[in-house]
């Protein structure tokens, strides 16, 4: 059987190739759109296909519902194959190249007959594809530009890499004095857990003096573009910067429609039709020649108001449903950094953490928690110098006089981060377990189980007593490694059944258990705890990226562990 995110590849793989045969641009969508839903898809999509409710999904029609249903069924779709075979192979890697749109590619091939990269190159060493018509002597560079970078070019960042980027360049035009208003969109502000590129919005009289700063910001590689009211540049690590500036008065809009994302902008044009109106960047237009609707907004709010709407946070601009919750008024109150009254799964020098048990609390009291959870490797995780029995008991001691020191305000917790093993033991006894505050079990090893295997495992973890939370649930490292294979709705039904938690792990490169199932886990009761995972103390603020994606998963106070006082979670975790 084919997987739901191989299934989602093969819709992307179908659209892209509909648009190089130049097709129509609905038939087009519909397959991007179906890539888009199966994604965010928590249900069991053989459950959903076998009880024939995949077609009650908004969006997915009667011949995308056959087509899913084959791929599933078969590992293989005809129509697909037979796509493909109409198109050259090496297009695919042509239209990777940044400028080259369907169009471009399209003319490429039928003129010049260029149907994969090494061809690409030699046209435009020889100055072929400059003569064509609509490309020229600079698109011709950036071509062999492009292609030289292609790798870095076609990678996706991890959100806090592309942050880093992001923010000095952001305060930079907040700071000149021809800027009315600035803000980033795209992506980043939706805070995906990767970023493709970045883009920013201006709002200025005066863009040149604004564009000149930008196209000559330090760390820029290439200028790709450098326009009136649009720049792009591209930086060293293949991270590209778009730049729009717009009038003051068509700002939100634009801010709105350049946030994204595709499917949460398509939603929002086809309600401001059901009310006669045109919606774009620039604005709302009356469909029957009218006066414009909310001219010069004064903010987003006044954009989604104009629509019947209340101001629907970025996080959950993703087309999963935010538009009809917001109509009937039952957006989330997502949950805040300021809401965090501590964390629990950390570590110190005692395992492979760089800093001592005192200075951890330290730096917790500086962030003013009111607890820190220590939860050092166990004795399996040898590469971590995961402790044993005897020097698990000298750190709760450690623990205990540190607490009875009155040295800090913030209440040190004893735990341990507890191997899983082979067949879901644990990697300490039950009567060693239960001397802790809390216990998080984590893999740590065997990631090759096959998926059925790999969910009794950490079922059975989940089963014991003494498990108050899972760590990092599928063991995903972002761009680095994929997640192992794991039934997550039958774990989170198990953690809802056992009153366990699965921890929203906040490491940037782990960001797990994933934003797209935490709706699911809510509905089943399941808490989450954002735990950073720290290792130093300066990854203690980790904690942040998991309030991002929390919100990402429409989470609220009310569902995280570790929004509630001292008292609260002491009388929990004795539950």
């Amino acid at each position: 059987m084919m997987a739901k995110s191989e299934i989602a590849a093969v819709l992307d793989e179908i659209a892209t190739l509909l648009e190089l045969m130049g097709e129509n641009p609905f038939k087009i969508r519909a397959y991007s759109a179906g890539a888009r839903t199966l994604e965010s898809l928590t249900e069991d999509l053989g459950e959903l296909i076998a009880t024939n409710k995949l077609e009650e999904i908004p969006g997915m029609g009667e011949a995308l519902v056959d087509k899913i249903t084959t791929l599933h069924r078969d590992g293989v779709l005809p129509f697909h194959q037979k796509l493909k075979a109409s198109i050259p192979p090496g297009l695919l890697e042509v239209i990777q190249i940044p400028g080259l749109g369907p169009k471009k590619v399209r003319a490429l091939w039928t003129l010049l007959n260029i149907d994969d990269l090494a061809k690409l190159e030699a046209a435009c060493t020889s100055g072929a594809v400059a003569e064509l018509k609509g490309f020229g002597e600079k698109t011709q560079v950036k071509i062999l530009e492009g292609i030289k970078n292609r790798v870095a070019y076609g990678k996706r960042h991890r959100w806090y890499e592309a942050a880093e980027v992001a923010e000095p360049i952001l305060a930079g035009l907040r700071a000149l004095p021809q800027t009315q208003r600035a803000e980033s969109a795209g992506s980043l502000r939706r805070s995906r857990e990767t970023v493709g590129d970045l883009d920013f919005l201006v709002a200025s009289s005066d863009p040149a003096i604004i564009m000149a700063w930008f196209v000559a910001y330090p760390g820029v590689k290439e200028v790709t573009a450098h326009g009136e009211t649009k720049s792009s540049v591209r930086f060293e690590s293949g991270l590209q910067a778009d730049l729009r500036v717009v009038p003051l008065e068509q700002f939100y809009f634009a801010l709105h429609h350049f946030t994204g994302s595709k499917e949460h902008n398509v939603a929002m044009r086809h309600r401001a039709l059901s009310r006669g109106l045109s919606m774009s960047e620039w604005g709302f237009k009356s469909l029957e020649g009218g006066p414009a609707v909310a001219p010069g907004a004064k903010d987003e709010a006044e954009v989604f108001a104009a629509l019947g709407l209340p101001w629907i946070p970025p996080e959950l601009r993703e087309g999963n449903g935010e538009i009809e919750a917001g109509e009937k008024d039952q957006l989330p109150q997502l949950v805040e950094f300021t809401d965090l009254r501590g964390v629990f799964h950390n570590h110190t020098t005692e395992s492979d953490g760089d800093h001592t048990l005192e200075q951890m609390a330290a730096a917790a009291e500086k962030l003013g928690w009111d607890y820190l959870g220590i939860s050092d490797h166990s004795k399996s995780s040898f590469q971590a110098r995961g402790l044993d029995e005897e020097r698990l008991g000298r750190q709760l001691e450690a623990v205990a006089k540190l607490n009875a020191s009155g040295r800090f305000k913030v209440r040190v917790l004893t735990g341990s981060e507890v191997d899983i093993l082979g067949e879901g033991e644990l990697d300490f006894a039950n009567d060693v377990l239960a001397q802790l505050d809390f216990v998080v079990a984590s893999v740590h090893n065997r990631f090759g189980l096959d998926r059925d295997a790999q969910t009794a495992r950490i079922i059975k973890a989940i089963e014991n007593e003494h498990v108050d939370m899972v760590g990092h649930l599928t063991g995903r490292l972002l761009n680095k490694r994929e997640p192992y294979e794991l039934d997550i709705a039958k774990v989170i039904d198990a953690a809802a059944a056992n009153d366990t938690i699965i921890e929203l792990n906040s490491n940037p490169w782990r960001l797990d258990m994933d934003w797209r199932w935490w709706r699911r886990a809510a509905e089943k009761g399941v808490l989450t705890s954002i735990n950073p995972d720290a290792h130093d103390i300066e990854q203690l603020a980790f904690a942040a990226h998991g309030v991002r994606i929390a919100r990402k998963g429409w989470l609220t106070k009310e569902q995280v562990l570790n929004t509630r006082s001292l008292a609260e979670v002491l009388k929990w975790l004795g539950r």
